[in-house]
């Protein structure tokens, strides 16, 4: 069956189009997104402005258009942190609703854990063992560990990339004091959590997912894209280590010409490069592997295992 999932997230708003079978791989068949960057049309008071949820609508339109040329049965909908945390997100969700018919389902932070869980577990299967993942969105820093398919712990911090950039870094380059003080809040962060996550085992392989470790790899030397899904890509800690300063120095246009970042990327490469870091270091990681599914096949996985066979 041909099933749709669209991922309403801080930085874009995506829709996917697989080929799923029971027991099977998706198989990706169609995509559209955009980079709508909802966490920049809040308003003072916390609410998506009225411009953003027009073009968030418009979008919706055009994504249900394309499924059902491509012959979609279904398409599911979940939206993250950006309209999870603001203001107005109940109203957004139902305007959905009455233009469009859409029901767009509200992912709980630990519900982007496990289903990020979930998607790593079948891509690298049994025999990679207890597993330790992590993913850095726009809003928010996703950890999970478990042995099984479900997350023994699962846990949302808001130290997202872009969230960070706005609330902490100033500059372009952003200031050394900035940068200080993001790093102690991030550090601090992250410190709060660690003890759950090492206490239901240590992890036989740490795993990387998102935009942002994808990119932080790359520039690092991994592969590129064009050399396909299955070439192996790691993040190790001693290149991060060298890599923060350097893209701490450059300016979002500068960073926006390394290898494998976008230009709307690049504000927030600094941002999400201090997160990893923290990360990679209070949770004494030395290299993350780098998973090419992630939320999106998670969420397709999961409505396939409830299917009936």
């Amino acid at each position: 069956m041909r099933l749709g999932v669209l991922d309403v997230g801080s930085n874009t708003v995506h829709l996917l189009l697989v080929d799923a079978h029971y027991g099977a791989a998706p198989v990706p068949a169609s995509k559209l997104k955009i980079p709508l960057r909802l966490a920049e049309h809040l308003t003072p008071e916390g609410d998506v402005d009225d411009a953003a949820i027009d073009e968030l609508v418009g979008f919706i339109r055009r994504s249900q258009q394309l499924a059902e040329d491509k012959g979609s049965t279904e398409v599911m909908a979940f939206v993250t942190s950006a309209i999870r945390d603001a203001r107005n997100g109940d109203q957004i969700l139902s305007k959905v609703r009455q233009e469009t018919g859409l029901h767009i389902e509200v992912l709980s932070g630990e519900d982007e854990a496990r289903m990020t869980f979930l998607a790593v577990r079948r891509w690298f299967g049994w025999s990679a063992g207890r597993l330790m993942v992590l993913d850095i969105g726009g809003g928010s820093l996703e950890l999970a560990s478990g042995s099984d398919e479900e997350p023994d712990v699962a846990i949302s911090v808001p130290l997202g990339a872009g969230r960070l950039t706005r609330s902490h870094l100033v500059g372009d380059p952003p200031s050394a004091e900035s940068l200080r003080e993001l790093r102690r809040y991030a550090r601090a962060s992250i410190a709060e959590v660690v003890g759950r996550l090492r206490r239901v085992g240590e992890p036989r392989m740490a795993v990387a997912t998102s935009k942002t470790f994808k990119q932080l790899a790359r520039i690092a030397g991994a592969a590129p894209s064009t050399e396909g899904i299955y070439v192996e890509r790691v993040l190790t800690r001693a290149a991060l280590t060298e890599l923060v300063p350097r893209l701490a120095t450059m300016t979002a246009q500068e960073r926006a010409g390394l290898p494998g970042v976008s230009e709307g990327r690049s504000e927030q490469m600094v941002a999400g490069a201090v997160v990893a870091e923290a990360a990679m270091e209070l949770l004494d990681l030395q290299e993350l592997v780098i998973c090419p599914w992630a939320l999106r096949e998670g969420v397709i996985l999961h409505r396939m295992d409830s299917l009936p066979t």
